[in-house]
């Protein structure tokens, strides 16, 4: 198995000979809205588009991961997985195979790797989007993402994963509350889901932001003391850290 962070959301997974696309952000600027003056990612660093695509997988309809600019350049008849906000982005956008998924609900893409859609972040008041769990159906390999830590109990039942992604650092609206939760959530679904290893995601790795909002987040927690919450816990979980762009291979045991 490996495992490509492409920056801030967006990954690349080879598994079971499969190359998934996970929320990409690939090319242009990342805006919320179409109001920059608000927020505005731009990438410090443009690289190829990964060629060789099975399928694209997207969590969420928002634009850190359904991004629309990625999304109208890439091959329109890529078969597409994703939540029912994703699936609505891409629709839009005239893909052609399109699956959607709700939680708790299951997909088996070419009889090769079972996804499992599991309730994810809250977007607003009324609407759940979409962690997964992404299983190879011929060996132990697998992994759970969820990309702003809101970790469903449910993960409770289900059987051991060996690569959670997801984030290991808080990040906090003052007044609102966090938007991506590290930290103890990251150690809590360890222990749920017992992972070899954890990776952690939604960074900013070679990105500039810049914008209104960018001056009243504030992150909390650090990656190393992470690790010594893991260490307390009692869990022998192995922390990634990944480099935008650079492959880290999981070997099979």
């Amino acid at each position: 198995m490996q495992l490509t962070w492409l920056d801030s959301n967006s990954w690349l997974i080879n598994i079971a000979g499969l190359r998934i696309l996970l929320d990409p952000w690939l090319v242009d600027s990342l805006v919320f809205g179409n109001l920059p003056w608000l927020f505005e990612g731009k990438k410090r660093t443009l690289h190829q588009i990964p060629e060789n695509i099975d399928f694209i997988l997207l969590s969420q309809g928002l634009e850190d991961h359904a991004h629309p600019p990625t999304l109208k350049i890439l091959d329109h008849n890529l078969p597409v997985i994703a939540s029912e906000n994703g699936a609505k982005i891409c629709q839009d956008l005239g893909y052609a195979q399109i699956k959607t998924l709700k939680h708790g609900e299951s997909y088996i893409f070419e009889n090769k790797i079972e996804i499992m859609a599991i309730a994810g972040s809250p977007v607003g008041p009324n609407l759940v989007e979409n962690g997964y769990i992404i299983r190879d159906l011929s060996s132990d390999e697998s992994i759970y993402y969820e990309p702003h830590g809101f970790h469903c109990a449910n993960l409770q039942r289900e059987n051991p994963v060996k690569v959670i992604i997801t984030p290991l650092t808080n990040i906090k609206i003052p007044l609102i509350g966090p938007v991506i939760k590290g930290q103890e959530n990251a150690v809590e679904v360890c222990r749920w889901l017992k992972p070899q290893y954890i990776l952690s995601t939604a960074a900013a790795g070679d990105l500039e932001y810049k914008g209104l909002l960018t001056k009243i987040l504030k992150e909390e927690g650090t990656i190393d003391n992470f690790r010594t919450l893991l260490t307390q816990a009692h869990l022998n979980t192995k922390v990634i850290e990944p480099q935008p762009w650079a492959t880290v291979t999981i070997d099979k045991e």
